[in-house]
């Protein structure tokens, strides 16, 4: 896959087929989409995924994403899409007509087919839509496909939906919309080393990237992926309320059954069941048991 970011100068050779949004998340409701633009590529076009790269607003959870742009990446490659561009949304294209966009798409991108939504909006204050697109789709000379919403119990499935149920704990609900489970990714880090030494559950701590969104603090049941394995485990996130001092929101994982050294590594942890929210303990001595209890549950879990 070829991954097009930072630039409004993108240029492919080859005829494509194109769905565009926003793919945060890149879930269930995106499904029908995905498998249209599949069938272009079984006939000869290359998929392309356009998404705006719109920069986060720190401090601000309603500019929380599903997925980081780096995860996107990921899950494209995946999926097995050929091209993710990730348009910067400055000036130039913040105030394009919604005509020009579509020229724009149409000549700097080989454009054939495109795939969207009934909900998809497009061009200066959101004026293009679907309709806009079979009007000039003859003009310009490509084919327009439009997907109905996937619906769960009588409502669209989209990044809003999940991330509200996300924000509420409901991990199993958000998983089963996505249609994989809900992750956090980063590089393990150093901590204050209490996990082995005081607590006696060795631990590994990442810090989430400021525009993740992240589900209430507390411990969640979950699996971690590392150096190309898999071991289940449990997860709190949270700012460790019970160790002193002013600590950063961080996601510390208990690996079970796991020996060895992740300093510096790439792992990812995907929850499965929110297990209790974050607690304040009186001493480190009931920690320690809250923690056994926590894990106990989780083994459970699995066994299951």
């Amino acid at each position: 896959m070829e991954y097009i970011k930072g630039t409004t100068s993108f240029q492919i050779t080859y005829d494509t087929v194109i769905s565009l949004g926003k793919f945060d998340g890149i879930h269930r409701g995106h499904e029908l989409l995905l498998e249209q633009m599949m069938k272009k590529r079984d006939a000869g076009l290359k998929t392309v995924i356009f998404t705006f790269d719109v920069p986060p607003k720190p401090g601000q959870e309603a500019g929380k994403v599903l997925t980081t742009n780096r995860e996107k990446e990921e899950i494209c490659r995946i999926l097995g899409i050929d091209y993710l561009i990730e348009c910067p949304f400055v000036d130039e294209i913040r105030h394009m007509e919604a005509e020009d966009f579509i020229r724009m798409i149409v000549e700097s991108l080989h454009l054939k087919c495109v795939v969207v939504g009934t909900d998809f909006r497009f061009g200066h204050e959101r004026k293009g839509d679907y309709h806009m697109l079979v009007d000039f789709a003859k003009i310009y000379g490509y084919e327009v496909i439009v997907v109905d919403k996937m619906q769960d119990q009588g409502r669209d499935i989209s990044s809003t939906y999940i991330r509200e149920e996300i924000q509420k704990g409901n991990i199993e609900k958000a998983n089963s919309l996505l249609g994989y489970d809900f992750f956090i990714q980063g590089i393990v880090q150093h901590g204050r080393h209490m996990g082995q030494a005081v607590l006696g559950v060795p631990t590994v701590n990442l810090i989430p990237p400021e525009e993740k969104l992240l589900p209430p603090f507390g411990v969640y049941v979950c699996e971690i992926e590392a150096l190309g394995k898999t071991w289940h485990g449990i997860a709190d996130i949270g700012r460790k309320p019970t160790v002193e001092g002013n600590n950063p929101v961080a996601v510390e994982a208990n690996i079970f059954d796991f020996t060895g050294n992740l300093y510096g590594e790439q792992i990812k942890v995907s929850l499965k069941k929110w297990t209790r929210g974050e607690m304040k303990f009186d001493t480190l001595e009931d920690l320690k048991c809250q923690i056994q209890s926590d894990i106990a549950f989780a083994r459970h879990y699995f066994s299951r």
